[in-house]
């Protein structure tokens, strides 16, 4: 599963990736530590 992450600045789609990110809009480089994003894991079944 892929997650769309948003420049800070301009609220635009970034591309590259995985360490550093880059907007095309405003040309902006962006680590991916810098960037909020939070891990959800996908729900397991659980036996009852």
């Amino acid at each position: 599963m892929k997650t769309v992450n948003h420049c800070p600045r301009c609220h635009h789609e970034l591309d590259e990736g995985p360490i550093m990110y880059r907007c095309a809009n405003c040309c902006r480089a962006v680590y991916a530590a810098d960037l909020e994003n939070e891990y959800v894991a996908p729900l397991q079944p659980v036996a009852a």
